[in-house]
């Protein structure tokens, strides 16, 4: 019995302090430039809104200085559908993390039961089935109560052995048997396999964490950019709503002239088509306001028109400060979601190529019970109807036809695909950074040039009434001329919107924002 103690607790000290198979994870080397490639360019340094001096500031909607805008980020934050179902694959896999951890420990079960029982007649007792042949009265007695008759266990203990009794026990006898008691097994974690499962669990926790936070950066984002492309549209809107009236004037203006015989009805059906045009383009706007609105509602998880009357005003598109920090390229590694997911990710997948390769090891396992049993009711608790069993067992596959062999590859071509995974998503935010920074740089351009052509556009037309009350040119450069005011008025709104959107799309490419609007996690 010392000697089974001694190495019960031998298997026990190596299973708690025993090597782990398998390659230890090693956070993978990533080279980057040090600086992004649009900030090195000539064009930008030359007058430049962009900064590298700082980290992109990480409550970046702050800077539009929009109290809407803020108001429902915050209230998407708490009330997304999209946002509640990433939080919860965070808690399913905490919760998968504590089954596989189960599996460090061991199990124990009661039992309790009570079975009644008769034997059939025709089976004969055989000699020495109960004492190894010296059929003995006292082993007759042992049977008799139950404790040397298996076959009476068998429905609490199918798959125990049989008893040559058979399977009602003793020969034309009924028989009561009261059992209570536990019973435990314990594998061993030898050679770290459940080590490396936990420690692969712990990876999918921390991966589904960085997922959370990457629905939240995208949701920030299109909630931002919903409202710009609102706020936008709205101002598209109103330019079109308010060179309708100057229209109508003209309208009104050139009937005038007409009555007076100094133009023709030509210029009349002519300013009357440019104002229908014009009105034509109302409807198509509104639909689009509304369009967003409706969006805005459902990503705060409420009914599509519940904004309505909140968003429905006109108010000024958000405007962008004046310069923009953003960092270094090496900052996205560990401020992306996506990348920081990615690499979790790869440290799972590391962790399961040993959970494979424990499976080539022996398994070794400690199955124990302890309870009571009788045929009196009332002996049930006495010591001496205790039964106790202690069984180590060990478990090494021999042939198993190449399947461990073939998990594991498995296992190391998964780990191999997740390796390449997260160079693709490095390179992939270094890509969308540098295509907003481009598509940001060059927009103000872009808008600096129809600021012009608008302040040129609004001249022009002026100066074509003017000319055309005094005789001096004819309606068709009137109608040039409000014609091309309309377009350079609509566009400049639509670059102003652009930029705004433009730098939504850099602040998400540099994947700030989940600091300050989720929780910190549990450590891990």
């Amino acid at each position: 019995m010392k000697a089974k103690s001694s190495i019960v607790a031998a298997v026990s000290l190596f299973g708690i302090t025993g090597c782990m198979v398998g390659p230890d994870y090693k956070l993978p080397e990533t080279k980057v430039n040090p600086s992004f490639s649009e900030i090195q360019s000539p064009a930008t340094t030359q007058a430049s809104t962009v900064s590298v001096i700082a980290s992109p500031p990480v409550e970046w909607w702050t800077t539009f200085r929009d109290t809407e805008m803020t108001s429902l980020l915050q209230r998407a934050v708490k009330q997304n559908l999209n946002l509640k179902t990433a939080a919860s694959r965070v808690r399913q896999a905490r919760a998968q993390r504590g089954v596989v951890g189960a599996d460090l420990l061991p199990t124990v079960n009661a039992e309790g039961g009570y079975q009644r029982a008769r034997g059939s007649q025709n089976l004969s007792f055989p000699i020495g089935a109960l004492s190894g042949g010296s059929g003995s009265s006292k082993s007759a007695a042992a049977a008799s109560k139950g404790r040397l008759a298996p076959a009476i266990n068998e429905a609490a203990h199918p798959g125990g052995p049989q008893s040559p009794l058979g399977s009602g026990g003793f020969p034309g006898v009924d028989t009561d048997l009261y059992e209570a008691g536990f019973d435990s097994n314990w594998e061993i974690d030898v050679f770290g396999g459940s080590r490396r499962a936990v420690e692969a669990a712990s990876g999918d926790i921390q991966a589904s964490q960085e997922d959370q936070r990457d629905v939240l950066v995208t949701l920030l984002a299109e909630i931002a950019r919903d409202y710009v492309e609102l706020r936008g549209l709205q101002k598209q809107l109103q330019i079109a709503t308010d060179n309708l009236h100057k229209q109508e004037q003209t309208l009104e203006l050139t009937r005038e002239r007409f009555t007076a015989g100094f133009v023709t009805d030509l210029d009349v059906t002519r300013q009357a088509t440019q104002l229908a045009n014009t009105t034509a383009t109302l409807p198509a706007l509104q639909v689009q306001i509304d369009t967003h609105i409706h969006a805005l509602g459902v990503l705060l998880a409420e009914d599509p028109s519940a904004l309505m009357n909140e968003l429905s005003p006109v108010d000024k598109i958000p405007a962008v400060p004046p310069e923009i920090p953003i960092g270094l390229p090496s900052d996205l590694l560990r401020r992306r979601p996506d990348i920081r997911r990615a690499e979790r990710q790869l440290a799972a997948a590391t962790a399961r190529i040993g959970q494979a390769e424990a499976d080539f090891f022996p398994k070794f396992s400690i199955t124990a019970a302890l309870g009571f049993d009788t045929n009196r009711p009332k002996a049930l608790l006495d010591w001496g109807s205790k039964y106790w069993a202690l069984s180590p067992g060990v478990s090494w596959p021999i042939f198993d036809a190449g399947r461990i062999r073939f998990n594991v590859e498995v296992n190391k071509e998964q780990q191999s695909q997740a390796a390449t995974n997260y160079q693709l998503t490095v390179l992939n935010a270094l890509k969308d950074v540098e295509d907003s920074l481009t598509a940001y740089r060059l927009e103000q351009v872009r808008h600096k040039a129809l600021v012009d052509a608008a302040s040129s556009a609004r001249q022009s037309v002026e100066i074509a009434d003017q000319q055309y009350q005094r005789g001096v040119t004819d309606f068709i450069s009137v109608l040039d001329a409000q014609r091309d005011e309309l377009g350079a008025e609509d566009s400049l709104a639509q670059s102003e919107r652009a930029i705004s959107t433009d730098l939504i799309a850099l602040y998400k490419s540099l994947g700030g924002g989940w600091e300050v609007m989720l929780p910190e996690p549990r450590s891990e």
